[in-house]
């Protein structure tokens, strides 16, 4: 018990205080939670993928190892739900909203600042990268899943390679494999821009809940959020043998494998039509009730 007052105290809760700001200070700023998300996502998290993975030394194989891991994992939990869905007989737009609810990690938002926090900010390349996996097949199998239906759009699917992070990884890497040195003019902007990104991302999500209204209750929505918050660590913990990585490197991916559902879900599933109400509550609810199922997978770290 000391343990985990500890881990609550000095990992979790200054994530959630953070939150807890946006939430307070959104209503009363009339901040608007689509505005700095555009911030964050168009300016804030390039400048951040570049700045971190232009410096960031980790081994090819190493990296394909960590990617092959976290995607295996997640792609584990988007078959539990799915079975899950099809054996409580739910509708085809319901199915859709359990995979996506259980494929988009919110490795970003939160998985950034409580792996800093739990492991020092020497694993915020490590969690990037994972982070960045996680993005290209989330945003593919949501995208899928979103227009099942309606049949699969390819052009929707290449959006996603058009997404800002994605697109500074090239730089970054061809920077980070030269070996060269950016002058202090380009660098000291990035490095600003990327230390706000995490706080940024908090109290976006603490705007966004406050702007959710009150959440409504329902058994898809406890069946989802406990397919994303648990199937995540237990495929996690059971297959991190099979690649050999290293301590930090499956600490990080361990971690990454256990948040809760993204704001993004929200978002595309907004824009498809799919069950709004019900993915936003859900994915809300996910992040709030995140503290105990992390608090205990930091324990078990």
């Amino acid at each position: 018990m000391p343990q985990l007052i500890t881990i609550f105290l000095n990992v979790l809760a200054p994530v959630f205080l953070l939150v807890l700001t946006g939430y307070l200070a959104g209503p009363r700023l009339q901040l608007e939670a689509r505005t700095l998300s555009r911030l964050a996502y168009f300016i804030l998290t390039p400048a951040f993928v570049f700045n971190v993975l232009s410096q960031t030394r980790i081994e090819l194989g190493l990296a394909g190892r960590m990617i092959s891991f976290i995607t295996l994992v997640y792609l584990g939990s988007v078959m539990v739900a799915f079975v899950v869905a099809r054996l409580l007989r739910r509708s085809q737009a319901m199915t859709s909203a359990y995979v996506m609810i259980a494929v988009f990690g919110n490795v970003g938002n939160f998985g950034l600042p409580i792996i800093q926090f739990a492991t020092g900010p020497e694993a915020l390349g490590i969690a990037t990268i994972y982070f960045l996996a996680n993005l290209v097949l989330a945003f593919i199998v949501c995208v899928a899943a979103a227009n099942v239906s309606r049949g699969f759009n390819l052009a929707m699917v290449g959006q996603v390679f058009r997404t800002p992070a994605l697109i500074a990884i090239v730089p970054a890497l061809l920077v980070n494999a030269a070996n060269i040195q950016l002058p202090p003019v380009v660098v000291r902007p990035l490095d600003l821009l990327s230390g706000a990104l995490i706080p940024i991302m908090l109290l976006i999500l603490g705007v966004q809940l406050a702007g959710a209204g009150k959440l409504r209750f329902s058994p898809d929505l406890f069946i989802s959020s406990a397919i994303r918050l648990i199937s995540g660590p237990v495929f996690a913990f059971s297959l991190i043998g099979w690649f050999a990585l290293p301590d930090l490197e499956a600490t990080v991916g361990i971690l990454q494998s256990s948040m809760p559902a993204a704001i993004l879900v929200s978002i595309i599933a907004l824009e498809n039509d799919l069950l709004p109400q019900f993915v936003t509550t859900t994915v809300l609810f996910s992040n709030l009730v995140s503290v105990f199922s992390l608090a205990v997978v930091l324990v078990l770290l």
